[in-house]
């Protein structure tokens, strides 16, 4: 069970907060590349509980600072995005993208002091077709993380984002539960609409599979197995990776490249950034027929559209305000088993439906959930570490990522989940070339 304490600690993200501090040991995705254009509008960002604009210069590069402009605090939303640098419209003061001061229009000459002022900046690159943002020490800025998916080339990958109205923890756990998608996802699938060989059926078959969990370099991974044909067992694999990210088991281990960011914008509202590889094969999601499984979607996730509000991006149509349009007839005659239309929009509603913070003392957790209760075990001792002057993992040995992927397969009935691990992370794709020589 999870105290009161420990849940305040694992939840709360803002400035000085422990896992707010922890969370700014690392890089984090922010926005996508293509919505900062150069000498275009400012884009308003929330990242831990942080009011931040981003834009992109005259040359390209890429700001990401608080909103305020040092003098008088009015915000750089309203700046003008002009001549490699923002020039705050209030009195004139211009910023470049590390924050020096570059021009203070309404300072004569004589009295200008530009070289002692400084705007509040972050370091900001770009991989993947991803803006990333550390907002921790300057003077120890770590490398990027390597996880698979953001190796590869912006052509090579596609990128979606979705906001959450909840907070960051609660909307992670939910791909590292691994069997809720037996239910909420595919309750109401049948054996029959299924392809022949569909590797899914296994989860209808047995909806209540076995599990291990254990800790790894990069965090924690979930192993959950059941009978497959004789002889054989059906594995599904599951990562947590510090600090905020998951690989969820729904594809063929061998080509299931992807990874997703849960970066809290504040306590009560989380962005999912998800990369997928191109080349990737998806799990259980489609009926013989060609068309997805009930309940579920393969036309992507619909968003409202974007306002400039600091939470206006990203949002789903199908939300709290409107019962996530669920459909109870649906629901009524198994046609939708959640009566929800979209698989992230199932998820969606049952996260939010915990309220902003779930209250953990409430919770009553089975067997099922040792994953979620070895990973939170995991960040709490991360924290602890870092009151010891321990960085947490990743930080200083970024490449442990290259260890990590996810998916679903079948391996003789002999073989340890170890042992099954690797030998399928031995046998998959390799689209960076990396992956194979840091399993070995």
């Amino acid at each position: 069970m999870t105290s009161r304490a420990e849940g305040e600690i694992l939840t709360r993200t803002g400035p000085g907060t422990p896992m707010g501090n922890l969370m700014r040991q690392y890089w984090l995705p922010a926005a996508k590349s293509s919505e900062l254009v150069a000498d275009g509008d400012p884009v308003r960002l929330m990242i831990l509980g942080e009011k931040l604009i981003a834009f992109r210069d005259s040359s390209g590069r890429v700001g990401i600072m608080d909103h305020r402009c040092p003098h008088r605090c009015a915000s750089f939303f309203f700046g003008r995005n002009e001549e490699d640098g923002i020039r705050c419209v209030y009195h004139g003061w211009k910023f470049d993208v590390e924050g020096n001061c570059l021009d203070m229009a309404n300072v004569p000459p004589a009295q200008d002091f530009k070289h002692k002022v400084k705007a509040k900046a972050y370091k900001a690159t770009e991989r993947a077709g991803l803006v990333w943002v550390y907002m921790g020490d300057a003077n120890n800025v770590p490398e990027l993380p390597a996880i698979e998916a953001t190796l590869l080339g912006e052509a090579e990958v596609t990128i979606n984002f979705a906001q959450r109205e909840c907070n960051w923890l609660q909307a992670l756990e939910g791909d590292i539960d691994t069997s809720h998608f037996s239910f909420l996802h595919a309750g109401s699938v049948k054996m029959d609409d299924l392809p022949d060989g569909t590797l899914g059926r296994f989860q209808l078959l047995n909806k209540a599979p076995e599990l291990n969990a254990d800790d790894t370099p990069w965090g924690t991974m979930y192993t959950a197995f059941r009978p497959a044909d004789p002889g054989e067992t059906y594995w599904r694999i599951a990562n947590f990776m510090f600090p905020c990210w998951t690989m969820q088991p729904n594809g063929d281990f061998s080509h299931h490249v992807h990874a997703r960011a849960w970066v809290p914008m504040d306590d009560t509202h989380v962005m999912f950034v998800q990369i997928n590889w191109s080349g990737m094969k998806r799990g259980l999601s489609l009926t013989k027929t060609g068309d997805p499984i009930p309940g579920g979607s393969t036309l992507g996730i619909e968003h409202l559209p974007n306002t400039t509000d600091w939470l206006g991006r990203y949002r789903l149509a199908r939300n709290a305000g409107n019962d996530y349009l669920i459909d109870r007839d649906a629901q009524a005659s198994d046609e939708i088993y959640t009566g929800i239309t979209g698989i992230f929009e199932q998820d969606q509603a049952i996260t939010e439906s915990m309220g902003g913070i779930v209250d953990h003392e409430f919770e009553r957790l089975a067997p099922s959930d040792q994953m979620i209760t070895n990973t939170r075990r995991r960040i709490l001792g991360a924290i602890k570490g870092m009151e010891k002057n321990t960085a947490p993992p990743g930080v200083r040995d970024p490449e442990i990522y290259l260890g990590a992927r996810s998916g679903h397969f079948v391996t003789s009935d002999d073989l340890d989940w170890h042992k099954a691990f690797q030998s399928q992370l031995d046998a998959s794709a390799n689209p960076t070339g990396r992956l194979r020589q840091a399993a070995e």
